[in-house]
């Protein structure tokens, strides 16, 4: 690390009390002295300055000078080295002036493919469910993509964002007060209590609405393939089922009893069945709103990440490697964002369908928003600068964060451990589930390897 010299000149006065001073950086004097006094104390300065600056590391020895007098006064001259807040020796390492410049052209290029890959990965499992009438393609194709990007989007977590992020705060560029401490753990748990802070306000928020409305929380309806309020879904399959009774009941009435008695008996059946049904559309209603805060919460840690990927591919040196790399990434990850946004469109009302086709196309144009970002302040912007450092690993950090939280809660343990689906599932399907969630998850750790 580089340091600046500290100069302390202690004065000796055989005649009267030790005194003490201090002055920082070149200095040529500490008090007023004859011509010849200060013409040798300049030289001597510089001297120990210079040599203290290119051989003298952090904890080496203090250097002395002394300098003596007719006047029975003697000059002593100690420099001694202290660390700098940011910076180092070797500030080519530490990202000064801009950023690479070569492949310009290729650089511009990758918005428009990596535009294709990020768009192809949200997108197309958003449409291919939506218009499935017209666009046939296997459930079994769904279920891969659904599994597979859950897989991706904890290897992202880990080895996307936290390793990269604790290396950046951890950077030798940066003052010892950021190397003493774990920051980027310490951001990353404070984000995953803030994402389960957060939805534990809108989850009793939720039930309280529905306990206005004469619903009760089931603590297992949790149901795979959404983020949904627990319970909602039951409720709904209560309600038809409780409609089914009621009908059968008022079919026994009407074949039992005649005349007006029937008639109100139908009447209060009519009118039952009203309620049950107004109930039912708020609960979906509910529901849906869940659903879309479970996935926006997603996708608001995955954007952050996206944007800070862009910007490093416009100015990394080592491009075409990298490049390739996030090819695959981004085309996976949206792979993981838009599975779970086609499966949210699935429960959610006629106004809400259009949510999810907003969600993927806002995930693909991250990243190359970022990459045309970092082409335009590619002289200037420096990915392993202190200021892109801390900006980067804070922002990584709180991405982990967030994707570790939906990875462990919402992809893990609602759709595994609290749904009705795996629960009644074979063996077979659910081993098949695990497996290509693991092949996600590889796949994007050894990406890693790489970017």
């Amino acid at each position: 690390m580089r340091t600046s010299p500290v100069i302390i000149v202690c004065f000796w006065n055989w005649e009267n009390t030790r005194t003490w001073g201090s002055m920082r950086h070149k200095i040529s004097t500490y008090k007023t002295l004859d011509n010849c006094q200060t013409e040798k104390l300049s030289v001597l300065l510089r001297l120990l300055s210079s040599a203290s600056s290119t051989v003298s590391p952090p904890s080496a020895a203090p250097t002395f000078g002394i300098f003596n007098n007719k006047h029975l006064t003697t000059y002593a001259i100690m420099t001694v080295r202290t660390p700098s807040l940011a910076i180092r020796d070797d500030t080519d390492d530490c990202g000064s002036g801009g950023g690479a410049d070569t492949f310009f052209g290729l650089r511009i290029a990758s918005i428009f493919i990596i535009l294709v890959g990020s768009m192809f990965g949200s997108l197309f499992p958003v449409i291919a469910m939506r218009y499935s009438k017209y666009v046939k393609v296997p459930n079994g194709i769904f279920e891969f993509a659904k599994w597979f990007g859950s897989g991706v989007i904890i290897a992202t977590a880990f080895i996307h964002l936290l390793s990269p992020a604790i290396d950046e705060l951890g950077s030798t560029c940066l003052s010892d007060a950021w190397q003493g401490y774990p920051y980027a753990l310490a951001l990353c748990l404070l984000s995953i209590f803030g994402i389960f802070i957060v939805e534990l306000i809108a989850f009793r928020w939720g039930t309280a609405k529905l306990a206005k409305l004469g619903f009760v929380y089931d603590a297992h309806g949790h149901e795979a393939g959404a983020h949904a309020a627990p319970g909602t879904e039951t409720l709904a399959q209560d309600n038809i089922e409780g409609e089914k009774d009621v009908r059968d009941l008022s079919r026994v009435m009407e074949e039992a009893r005649a005349g007006s008695r029937s008639s109100r008996s139908v009447n209060r059946e009519d009118e039952s069945d009203l309620k049950e049904t107004s109930r039912g559309n708020v609960a979906v209603l509910d529901s849906a709103l869940t659903q879309i805060l479970g996935v926006a919460i997603l996708e608001f840690g995955v954007v952050l990440h996206s944007v800070l990927v862009g910007l490093t591919l416009a100015v990394d040196p080592d491009f075409k490697v990298l490049f390739v790399v996030l090819v695959f990434h981004q085309t996976f990850e949206g792979l993981g964002v838009g599975s779970r946004l086609a499966y949210m469109q699935k429960h959610l009302p006629q106004a809400y369908r259009n949510v999810s086709v907003y969600g993927a196309l806002l995930y693909g144009i991250t990243t190359p928003v970022g990459i045309a970002a970092g082409l335009g302040v590619r002289t200037t912007y420096n990915p392993d600068s202190t200021t892109a450092s801390i900006v980067s690993g804070v922002m990584d950090s709180l991405s982990a964060g967030i994707l570790i939280y939906t990875g462990m809660v919402e992809l893990l343990a609602h759709e595994f451990l609290f749904s009705d689906e795996m629960r009644k599932s074979t063996n077979t399907r659910l081993a098949r589930c695990v497996c290509t969630m693991l092949l996600g998850c590889g796949l994007m750790a050894l990406l890693g390897k790489w970017a």
